[in-house]
């Protein structure tokens, strides 16, 4: 398959996401999983995409174990990008409503950036893909964001749960990107990275 060449591998999935564990998984993947500790914060002036990317390679550099050889640690950061202003994890219900009056009838970007890193180099990208909420109605708001884990997802929702099915009207891009981790892209960014390895 594919990905056989990674076999040789040690992957590292530095991330607390249940979600990106489990499409890895899916995705037949090996690897161990841990937590890159890393407080989000990022320079002044940046954007979506910069944000993103900004906080991948963060959390990349913030490993602080020893990189053995033929081990690689894999970082990520998702933000969702809406009327010019970054829509992150909500700090409590009241906020997760707002994100989603905002995302309500509007096209936003959902940018998840990676970082790969060996015990020499790293290589941060990040896929983007875009959505589409139709207008919703305040009702629909109070009912997810009283039933359903807002709180623990960038931009107050998750495409895979109810709002989604409810909601979400047109997706350009990656799906897997939206629930938290482009795999395809991710898969393909692994073998070039370890094709270009020289150990």
């Amino acid at each position: 398959m594919a990905f056989d060449g990674l076999k040789n591998y040690e992957l590292v999935l530095a991330s607390a996401s249940p979600r990106r564990r489990h499409l890895l998984e899916e995705a037949g993947l090996t690897f161990t999983a841990a937590v890159a500790e890393y407080d989000e914060v990022w320079p002044e002036g940046l954007s979506g995409r910069e944000i993103a990317e900004y906080l991948a390679a963060a959390k990349a550099r913030a490993w602080k174990e020893p990189i053995r050889a033929k081990q690689i640690v894999i970082t990520a950061d998702t933000v969702v990008w809406c009327r010019d202003r970054l829509l992150g994890k909500p700090a409590d219900r009241d906020e997760a409503a707002r994100f989603l009056r905002l995302l309500s009838d509007c096209e936003h970007e959902v940018i998840t950036a990676i970082c790969l890193r060996d015990s020499r180099r790293s290589h941060t990208f990040s896929v983007t893909t875009r959505v589409r909420f139709r207008k919703l109605q305040e009702d629909e708001i109070a009912y997810y964001v009283e039933r359903y884990a807002p709180l623990d997802k960038a931009g107050a929702y998750g495409i895979q749960e109810w709002i989604g099915l409810r909601g979400i009207t047109r997706i350009e891009g990656s799906y897997y990107n939206v629930v938290g981790m482009p795999v395809s892209d991710l898969l393909t960014e692994l073998m070039k990275f370890t094709v270009n390895k020289k150990n």
